[in-house]
């Protein structure tokens, strides 16, 4: 295996795990960022109010994408099966 081919593998790793993260985890700030902008005007202090609106929004988002998120932690374990051959010698 060339260090190439291992920085190559490893960048297709670490971009896929961001953008699998980036679809979990933005909308969940974005939730956050309304509810915490709704809890100032209003003065609401309360924990659970910008718990329950996160959590939905994230299970919503894996419910939504979890067939994305699959296809592409499928496609780079078909990816790295097929170069272990080629990379071996």
């Amino acid at each position: 295996m060339t260090p190439e081919m291992a920085v190559s593998l490893i960048f297709d790793a670490v971009w896929n795990i961001i953008l699998i993260v980036c679809v979990m985890v933005l909308p969940s700030l974005v939730v956050g960022l309304l509810v915490s902008i709704f809890q100032a005007a209003t003065q609401i202090n309360e924990q659970t109010l910008s718990f329950l609106p996160r959590l939905l929004v994230t299970l919503g988002m894996l419910v939504f994408a979890g067939h994305w998120i699959l296809q592409r932690i499928m496609d780079v374990f078909h990816t790295l099966f097929i170069t272990i051959p080629g990379a071996l010698g």
